[in-house]
């Protein structure tokens, strides 16, 4: 199950916005970033055959690390594996964080298939050097209520986190902040990075973070002194998104966004400046969710959202 399944919404998308003379004016690499600029071809529509085709798309367009097609690597024999590192290493790319394949959210039948097959992805996955994945946390629910949701999100995802950390993987949760889907079904739940956080403490295995988001940073009235409590550890993986103009907060869609620093509606600079200053060194993607953006083909989709990204990280302040 992807966000584009859960959301299930026909609103028409933005297009991809030009971006005003004020967020261009700063110059890429004033200062010095640990964090990878990343390319996750499935946020902007991007497909690839296979990773090596992926390798060389991020290659071309500017990216310094790419999203791990977790199938792929898991089946490869040794030898290909080598070869797939030692290409990694020319193009001087780094693995971006792996999505997990677990369905958690659904019936336990359907958990329990996904979780028995764990453990053989996450093998191939720390062959191959993979040392992140990432998944969401649906901010609400039908029939289960907040407390019977956090217990068996805690119990599932406990089982999760402790078959990767055998396997030397992170697991970044990210809460979903967008209002409209807070109340789009009956019961409310994990929403903002302090409850996130009690999810976390729940879990209790010592592999477990955040997935940060723009998006949803702000859509849940999250802080830049949020962000300043955290430790680099404590952040798995990062996605970077801005909002439509016009659009009160609360009546923001969550699959209407744009590209990173496109429209200055989320403070994108300060941000990633705290991340800077939490020094924070993992990945960073765009997942915009546009129409108009997902219609491009490859190379002019990651020429966008690889601009977009690199002019994001020229906001940032020291």
């Amino acid at each position: 199950m992807n966000r584009r399944e859960f959301i299930q919404t026909s609103a028409t998308l933005s297009a991809v916005a030009t971006l005003p003379a004020a967020l261009t004016a700063a110059s890429p690499g004033a200062v010095n970033r640990l964090m990878k600029i990343a390319l996750t071809p499935g946020s902007i529509g991007v497909t690839a055959k296979n990773q090596a085709e992926l390798n060389d798309l991020a290659h071309r367009h500017r990216f310094e690390a790419v999203e791990p097609r977790t199938d792929e690597l898991a089946a490869l024999p040794a030898d290909q594996l080598a070869a797939l590192a030692a290409d990694l290493k020319a193009k001087q790319l780094v693995w971006a964080a792996a999505g997990l394949p677990v369905d958690f959210r659904k019936d336990d039948a359907t958990f329990k298939a996904g979780l028995a097959k764990l453990p053989a992805q996450a093998a191939g996955l720390q062959r191959a050097g993979v040392s992140r994945m990432g998944t969401w946390l649906s901010p609400s629910h039908d029939t289960l209520t907040y407390q019977a949701n956090f217990r068996q999100h805690a119990a599932r995802l406990r089982e999760v986190a402790t078959i990767l950390k055998d396997h030397g993987l992170r697991l970044g949760l990210e809460y979903v902040g967008t209002q409209l889907l807070l109340v789009g079904k009956r019961y409310p739940f994990v929403h903002t990075m302090a409850e996130t956080r009690e999810l976390i403490a729940e879990i209790n295995t010592g592999n477990v973070g955040f997935v940060l988001d723009t998006w949803h940073w702000w859509t849940a009235g999250d802080t830049v002194g949020d962000i300043q409590t955290l430790k680099n550890d404590d952040v798995v993986s990062v996605d970077l998104n801005d909002a439509p103009t016009g659009v009160a907060k609360a009546l923001q869609r969550d699959n209407e966004r744009e590209l990173p620093a496109s429209t200055g509606v989320i403070d994108v600079a300060a941000f990633l400046s705290a991340l800077v200053g939490i020094g924070y060194t993992g990945p960073v993607r765009p997942e915009p969710f546009n129409k108009a953006l997902n219609a491009l083909e490859n190379d002019p989709a990651c020429a966008s959202a690889s601009a977009a990204l690199h002019r994001a990280m020229g906001l940032i302040r020291a």
